[in-house]
């Protein structure tokens, strides 16, 4: 069993070590929540400042000209699209994850006009299933069918996260997209889980959608992203036919006409100070090699499930080809557990009914803080720090 000197040397030669500097990290604090919200970079403030007393405050409604926050979408789209393996004019920036899961959704739908099936996993982020049966019930004659049924004959499109966003399972890409479209289905894939923590390739999907706020460090809020293949873009429609996605916006037209190319997919005016603090974040990402983050993310979840062994049991593949970047684990009081250990500086997070999250950022996550997480839970356990009568009140976000 490694040793906490072994963890401090695993650092000392990580290829990676040098971007947690990039990070404004609390001293005394092991942050394993970048699944749910990434940590901030050092460079956000000084990017959001700029454009709030600079461009805002200086040049005013000249902005969204001499700024490009018009752009924003688009050009944001295109820095975002290598970490998902897509090319330029292929990815559109805006909105939030739920809305974009709408468009896409409602696009693969309009392209297979004939079917009234959407097939969608029951354990999806319950956004994605909320929105797929309220599309259902909005449009009516149309089926939500659950992908444990195995059944893709007669689907129209198929959304499925690619990280099961309890138990960090991941799903096998290629194999399932080819089994959609085996069967005639479109299928959109959620990235949250995923983009930013691994090596990603949507060339073969439909659709694609996810957040940025987690693992990429965009901020609370920031903006998710949509894809679309090139080979729908001529075809696919918007249902959400904002002014900005119309062909000519300042034409000021009086019926809607949508622009070519992804810029359909915009809706309304950008976010633009949410923009600035994503633009921030992607600045570091063009540094990543995505390779050595998908490494050291197994290493860090593999020696995680080593040192906690069978104190607790895991619902996270044991297979690192089939996980993502975090390790559930069960316990009956899985809250008061994560509440006690968030006291003693180990941030994880709970997700109903028993499950404590632990997610590994690869940027800023080291190897001794791996063991300094699983050093203070099994203190939390083997002393049931949990307990105590402070940990039984549960807080709005859990």
């Amino acid at each position: 069993m490694p040793d906490r000197d072994h963890c401090l040397a695993l650092d000392a030669a990580d290829p990676l070590r040098e971007f947690r500097d990039e990070f404004a990290l609390p001293e005394g604090v092991v942050y394993l929540v970048g699944n749910s919200l990434g940590a901030l970079p050092r460079r956000t403030a000084e990017r959001v400042r700029r454009t709030v007393e600079e461009e805002w405050g200086q040049r005013l409604v000249g902005g969204w000209n001499h700024d490009g926050w018009f752009a924003q979408p688009l050009t944001l789209g295109d820095r975002l699209a290598p970490l998902i393996g897509a090319g330029p004019g292929q990815v559109v920036v805006g909105n939030t994850t739920s809305i974009v899961i709408h468009q896409a959704v409602s696009a693969a739908l309009r392209l297979r006009p004939e079917r009234r099936v959407i097939v969608s996993d029951a354990a999806n982020f319950p956004t994605d299933h909320y929105i797929v049966q309220g599309l259902a019930a909005f449009l009516g004659g149309y089926e939500v069918r659950d992908l444990a049924e195995g059944r893709f004959d007669d689907a129209a499109v198929v959304l499925l996260s690619e990280v099961d966003y309890r138990t960090g399972a991941r799903q096998d890409v290629p194999e399932v997209t080819a089994r959609a479209h085996a069967a005639g289905a479109l299928i959109v894939w959620d990235l949250c889980h995923s983009v930013g923590a691994m090596e990603v390739d949507v060339a073969g999907a439909d659709f694609a959608v996810g957040c940025t706020y987690k693992y990429v460090n965009g901020g609370p809020g920031s903006p998710a992203f949509l894809y679309v293949n090139p080979r729908h873009l001529a075809d696919a429609e918007n249902v959400l036919s904002g002014w900005h996605g119309h062909a000519e916006p300042f034409a000021f037209e009086r019926d809607y006409r949508p622009a070519e190319g992804i810029r359909r997919f915009t809706v309304g005016s950008p976010h633009v100070l949410s923009s600035a603090a994503l633009d921030a974040a992607l600045d570091i990402w063009e540094r990543v090699p995505m390779a050595e983050v998908r490494a050291k993310s197994v290493a860090l979840t593999s020696l995680f499930l080593d040192l906690v062994g069978g104190r607790l049991d895991s619902v996270t593949p044991a297979d690192p080809e089939r996980r993502g970047s975090q390790v559930s684990l069960r316990h009956p009081d899985g809250y008061p557990v994560m509440r006690a250990l968030i006291d003693r500086g180990v941030h994880g997070d709970f997700r109903a009914p028993d499950i404590l999250r632990f997610g590994f950022a690869p940027l800023y996550t080291r190897y001794v803080d791996v063991w300094d997480a699983a050093a203070t839970l099994a203190e939390v356990l083997d002393k049931e720090l949990w307990r105590d009568e402070r940990y039984a009140h549960r807080l709005p976000v859990t």
